[in-house]
């Protein structure tokens, strides 16, 4: 009997040390996922990120434990609460703010018009929903200052909007500081005198404003040094609401400047959460960049994902990693809360529902019945051919991100091109002048085709060389990620595959190298085009991505 109860307490022992001991592995959200805003609700974390021109807009991920991640909704899916069409690449919406309070959710997003040269068009918005999943109220407009909008829920029932002061007139002080001013809840509108509370550190660039209370003082954390190579976490605090506020003596909190052999690159950011256990975390904006051969340049191809930290407040009231260096780990410990049911994402899409996977984007537009369908045809997607792959309002796109470096994507189409003006396909997509597209086509000579175009950087070509013609009615297609290369292939029959010779750098696809865009990160997907305006429809029987 003795025996027994002390294997019993042994187990019991080795299965609470397994339970301390689960790590988190970052990022915890793969693929273009920045400027992460996290809030919990009882047992339920929610993380909001940016989608800048991709439908639905802020994308929201859920999980009770802080290690498993589900992609769970999009805040925005509707014209009635953003319209991309013709938004500008990498406008539209810019770091959203997820709060709570009072029994609601507050949303609050940037669309921005236009951001090139000294000017920011960018107006702010607010929604609230009781439920996570909506419905969401009537959009209301709050400013259009400056981005990065965020809502601090003050202890005594006031609540404040921050966002960073843009100043177009001089290059050096365009990045003005952070403001705030007082939202009324019942009036629905911005009230009282607008206040600029800090100016930043010498890091400069100083954005993505988030306020926390705690122990008499207001935490304010800040973004700075730019979203590349250089950024940082910058905290700030003070006993009053309006400052002045007294940096961090080791700031930044968190970076990954100056030191190019950690894995995550470009952190900053970020986002503060308490567990329900006490514990804190910080989620925060990171990269994985290719390194190019005999450079020190890299590359961002799956753009600025997300990551997560844990933190801790120490005897001074400042914040510090608990690793007590201000560099990113890969592996973080987890608070040990129960896991719930996880939903892994399926590899294959066999389009039998109704609806769009929710893994799916649409770049600029809302996918309705006018150009997409999964019931015209069940068991296909059907797309309609619209404008061109350098437009910025109707295109026909249905794509995914891309989470890894090594990765396959694979399609079926029938399509039935009569011109060189109308093609289907298999799509690698950073924006409107970066691509890489095998495509069915018709060529004059060959008819029914199967061939390749590129841009980088706007600079266009076809392979008139590679044209390969086809007879059949179903065309797959396969596009296969090896860290900075990309290799296509095509069958008749989905088992004899032929090769595309050429190799392509998948890695032109990424932030660093895109002179027009730079936020967002690449996408594999389906799309059609029918440049003689007829919406020629392609089918697609399948869509399937895997990390290999």
């Amino acid at each position: 009997m003795k025996r027994f109860v002390f294997v019993i307490a042994l187990s019991l022992f080795s299965f609470s040390f397994a339970e301390e001991m689960v790590m988190i592995k970052n990022p915890i959200l793969r693929g273009f996922n920045p400027d992460p805003s996290i809030v919990r609700v009882e047992e339920d974390y929610y993380i909001a990120t940016s989608t800048f021109e991709w439908f639905g807009g802020v994308a929201i991920h859920h999980s009770q434990d802080l290690v498993n991640w589900e992609l769970t909704d999009y805040g925005l899916k509707t014209t009635k609460h953003i319209d991309l069409l013709g938004n500008p690449t990498s406008g539209g919406v810019w770091a959203p703010c997820l709060t709570y309070s009072d029994g609601l959710f507050y949303l609050i997003y940037s669309d921005v018009k236009n951001h090139q040269g000294p000017y920011k068009d960018v107006h702010n918005y607010l929604i609230t929903a009781e439920n996570i999943h909506g419905p969401w109220a009537e959009p209301i407009y709050l400013n259009s200052s400056g981005f990065d909008p965020s809502m601090f829920h003050d202890d005594d029932g006031k609540k404040w909007l921050l966002n960073m002061l843009w100043d177009h007139r001089e290059r050096s002080k365009r990045f003005a500081g952070i403001i705030i001013q007082e939202y009324d809840h019942k009036a629905k509108k911005l009230v009282g005198p607008i206040r600029n509370i800090f100016k930043g550190t010498n890091l400069g660039v100083t954005e993505g404003p988030h306020i926390y209370k705690l122990n008499g003082y207001y935490y304010l954390l800040t973004a700075e040094g730019g979203t590349g190579a250089r950024h940082a976490v910058t905290l700030a605090r003070s006993k009053n609401l309006f400052g002045p506020y007294e940096i961090h003596p080791q700031n930044p909190i968190l970076s990954s400047r100056n030191d190019s052999n950690l894995a995550l690159q470009r952190s900053g950011h970020a986002s503060l959460v308490e567990t329900q256990n006490g514990q804190w975390y910080m989620v925060h904006l990171c990269s994985r960049p290719v390194k190019k051969a005999n450079s020190n340049s890299f590359r961002s191809v799956m753009g600025r994902e997300t990551a997560i930290q844990k933190v801790k407040w120490d005897n001074d009231g400042w914040l510090r990693l608990v690793n007590d260096t201000n560099r990113p780990d890969v592996l973080v410990p987890s608070p040990g809360l129960k896991p719930h049911p996880f939903k892994q994402e399926a590899a294959r899409d066999d389009f039998d529902s109704k609806n769009l996977n929710i893994h799916f984007s649409t770049l600029r537009v809302v996918p309705d019945e006018t150009w997409v369908s999964l019931v015209q045809r069940p068991g296909w997607l059907r797309i309609y051919g619209r404008e061109s792959l350098g437009s910025k309002f109707r295109q026909s796109m249905v794509a995914r991100r891309i989470t890894s470096l090594d990765s396959t994507a694979e399609t079926c189409v029938e399509f039935e091109p009569k011109t060189f003006q109308q093609a289907a396909g298999l799509i690698c997509f950073y924006d409107t002048q970066n691509y890489y597209y095998l495509k069915v086509t018709n060529d004059e000579q060959a008819g029914k085709c199967v061939k390749v175009c590129y841009s980088i950087n706007n600079q266009y070509e076809e392979m008139p060389a590679d044209i390969f013609p086809i007879k059949s009615k179903s065309c797959f297609l396969r596009a296969a990620i090896d860290y900075d290369k990309l290799i296509f292939s095509f069958s008749e029959n989905g088992k004899k595959w032929k090769t595309i010779d050429e190799v392509f750098d998948i890695s032109t696809l990424s932030d660093e190298k895109c002179q027009e865009g730079s936020f967002t990160g690449a996408f594999v997907g389906m799309c059609v085009q029918d440049l003689a305006g007829t919406k020629t429809a392609a089918d697609f029987d399948y869509f399937e991505y895997r990390n290999n």
